[in-house]
């Protein structure tokens, strides 16, 4: 029976690869987390462990593991109470699981979970991008940033390892029904604030037909780096009709103090790398991981948007309190009003 160790199965995409696999009877599932799993894990045997800590070394040896799948990144500072947590877990994290793979003499297939976020996002992007390809501007901050130095960190492994195939995944935004991220949580807002003069370009990826690209590299080898999403795109707007969302407006300026107010007040968890992403959009070009695997992702970008809009509640807001919602945001993330000018000022001559 071939053992294999997923890491992250407290999160939904974990917990439902690990289901997946825990389902067919020739393989032995271990599932780690410092958290036990909120979700259905199926037959995986759940162990509770910390990558951060060394002993994740001993059991990649004491069980045997053939294939590691690593899943455990964190992609939003909420989930962990801030960025330096994220970090630590997302960086100082895999460079130890990696330890362990380097040393381990079971181990001899990685999967790595990266993201679209490495590549940024800008006016001057291509289409779309290649694998080849670099960020034209660099990402800011959360997880792409990270996914960045966790992608340096791999490419030193499989040097030091020639013998050991990799996989990095950069999984497109996922979406589906009921899913939690950031990105979902935003556009599922009852009134979306969307930047003034865009209008992104969006890609997504189905938690399904995530599942199934991470089996194609899980069993079998697919070494090097793939993008993985549906083929096709929708804009920022479109999607939102999708939904039922109705957008505000929010001037160039003043996207980044309105993510502030968001943050703080739990309603949306945008960070700049996510901003800028709804503001300029990102796109990838899939087609070669459907030339090494003949993989084809059953739910394009506007399915999967359609079966989150199935799981979401109506808005709850219409035009007439629109206005009333922006003025209130937008004055939030602006400060305390001015004194109104006097009659007969400079700003009533304009009038």
């Amino acid at each position: 029976m071939t053992a294999i160790l997923i890491t992250g199965v407290s999160r939904q995409l974990g917990a439902r690869f690990a289901r997946s696999l825990a389902a067919r009877d020739d393989l032995d599932v271990i599932g780690v987390d410092v958290l036990p799993p909120k979700y259905d894990i199926g037959r995986t045997r759940y162990i509770r462990a910390d990558i951060r800590n060394a002993a994740i070394g001993r059991l990649l040896s004491g069980s045997g593991v053939e294939t590691v799948v690593h899943l455990g990144m964190v992609s939003s500072p909420a989930e962990t109470g801030g960025m330096a947590m994220m970090k630590e877990i997302n960086v100082i994290g895999t460079m130890q699981l990696l330890a362990a793979c380097q040393t381990s003499t079971s181990v001899r297939r990685l999967v790595v979970r990266s993201t679209a976020g490495v590549y940024g996002a800008s006016p001057r992007d291509p289409a779309r991008f290649t694998e080849e390809m670099t960020a034209r501007v660099e990402p800011r901050s959360g997880f792409g940033r990270d996914a960045r130095e966790i992608e340096s960190f791999v490419s030193r492994l499989a040097r030091r390892r020639p013998d050991l195939v990799v996989s990095v995944l950069r999984l497109a935004e996922l979406m589906g029904a009921h899913t939690d991220s950031a990105l979902a949580g935003y556009l599922a807002l009852p009134v979306v604030p969307a930047p003034m003069g865009y209008d992104a370009r969006l890609q997504f990826l189905h938690p399904s037909d995530a599942v199934t690209a991470l089996e194609l590299v899980a069993g079998a080898d697919h070494p090097g780096t793939f993008n993985i999403g549906a083929a096709d795109v929708v804009t920022l707007r479109q999607a939102l009709a999708v939904l039922g969302r109705p957008a505000i407006g929010v001037p160039e300026r003043l996207v980044a103090p309105v993510a502030a107010v968001g943050r703080r007040t739990g309603t949306a968890d945008m960070s700049a790398d996510r901003i800028d992403a709804v503001t300029y959009g990102r796109c990838m070009d899939t087609s070669r991981f459907a030339a090494a695997t003949g993989f084809t992702p059953q739910y394009s970008t506007r399915a999967a948007l359609e079966d989150f809009a199935a799981g979401l509640r109506p808005g709850r807001f219409r035009a007439p309190r629109l206005g009333q919602l922006a003025a209130g945001v937008i004055g939030s993330a602006l400060g305390p009003a001015r004194p109104a000018a006097r009659a007969g000022s400079a700003g009533d001559r304009r009038a």
